[in-house]
């Protein structure tokens, strides 16, 4: 998966009207859109296709599917037919889980990320534990897409260290969370970006200076 110039619009207004309009402010930087629960639930599942309706964008649900196999592949492919590209599992709960998402996507053609540990201080409590582990088992399952927290440098150099330099790594936490674009650009393939840019007065303008960040100007 290649993302244009490297950023990734998440998307967690809860207005689906509200979310478009910013989105089609900072269409021309982006081509991905990362969308949560929040307007997912708030607009209905549907929403997932309008982003591509409306600018061409693809949609990563970012979901952190968490369940035993059954009810994960259910979440997956109803996720995929609303029109996801990809859909974000978490690793914790197993490989059999991992796997009933990789097999879903497998058959509908899309893309499975696999989270490994996240970006907020309280990740470190249990599940960073476990991280070098669950990025091991994603190698292991032929896991090719991965999501690792740009606000612990460190822990996202392990992780690329562990999955390879040919795995995709996307990262949240670049902006509000204090991640830095230019140094997690060292390890990842792109960055996720949501507050810092869909709660700026100026969404394209807030787009256009992390852009500036990434390219070090």
């Amino acid at each position: 998966m290649k993302i244009k110039n490297r950023l990734i619009l998440a998307m967690d207004l809860m207005d689906p009207n509200e979310a478009l309009r910013v989105t089609g402010e900072v269409a021309e930087y982006i081509d991905t859109v990362k969308i949560g629960y929040p307007l997912v639930l708030s607009a209905g599942i549907e929403v997932i296709g309008d982003f591509r309706e409306n600018f061409g964008c693809r949609a990563i649900a970012d979901f952190k599917v968490a369940d035993i196999p059954e009810t994960n592949e259910k979440i997956c492919r109803a996720t995929f037919r609303a029109g996801a590209d990809a859909v974000i599992v978490h690793g914790f709960t197993g490989a059999d889980s991992v796997s009933a998402c990789l097999e879903v996507a497998d058959e509908m053609k899309r893309d499975v990320f696999l989270l490994t540990e996240m970006s907020h201080p309280g990740a470190e409590m249990f599940i960073q534990k476990s991280a070098d582990r669950i990025a091991e088992m994603g190698v292991e399952l032929g896991v090719k897409n991965y999501v690792g927290p740009s606000t612990r440098i460190e822990r996202l150099s392990r992780l690329r260290e562990i999955i390879g330099p040919e795995a995709f790594l996307i990262s949240p936490g670049v902006g509000a969370q204090g991640g830095d674009p230019s140094e997690t650009l060292k390890f990842a393939d792109a960055v996720i970006v949501g507050r810092s840019i869909y709660l700026a007065e100026d969404p394209a303008a807030a787009a256009g200076e992390i852009l500036d960040a990434i390219r070090g100007r």
